[in-house]
């Protein structure tokens, strides 16, 4: 691939939280984008949302930090926060697509709608045209 652009990435919640506690589990490509000075940075509610819903439910180790220090985790890479509108919530709700899961539906949407690049290792995004997919 040719010199990344600078954005804008909206990170998917693995992403996310690799890019906080194991920076070397990233893609090449994900990686420079997400250390690059000029980038800009998504983080989308749903990514908040995911990862209560995960600490909650007991399913994702060491949540309670992810929890408590999102928006300290969110400013130390330089990101925005990324709102969820009706506009996603519909989309989401409607896409064509055999995916269920309604995080990662939510994060496609916002990407379609707002023509952010998704910063994602989720091979279910492949198959969703108009979502450009980065690792």
């Amino acid at each position: 691939m040719g010199r990344l652009n600078s954005g804008p990435f909206l990170l998917d919640t693995h992403a996310f939280i690799w890019a906080i506690t194991a920076p070397d589990r990233l893609g090449v490509e994900a990686r420079t984008a997400i250390e690059a000075g000029d980038s800009q940075l998504m983080v989308s509610a749903a990514c908040a949302w995911e990862i209560a819903t995960k600490h909650r439910l007991g399913k994702l180790e060491k949540a309670d930090v992810l929890v408590a220090g999102h928006g300290r985790h969110t400013s130390r890479l330089r990101a925005i926060d990324a709102a969820i509108t009706a506009e996603h919530a519909l989309l989401a709700g409607s896409l064509d697509w055999e995916h269920r899961d309604p995080f990662d539906r939510m994060l496609a949407a916002q990407a379609m709608l707002e023509g952010w690049t998704l910063i994602t290792r989720d091979s279910a995004f492949a198959a969703l045209p108009g979502v450009r997919v980065l690792w």
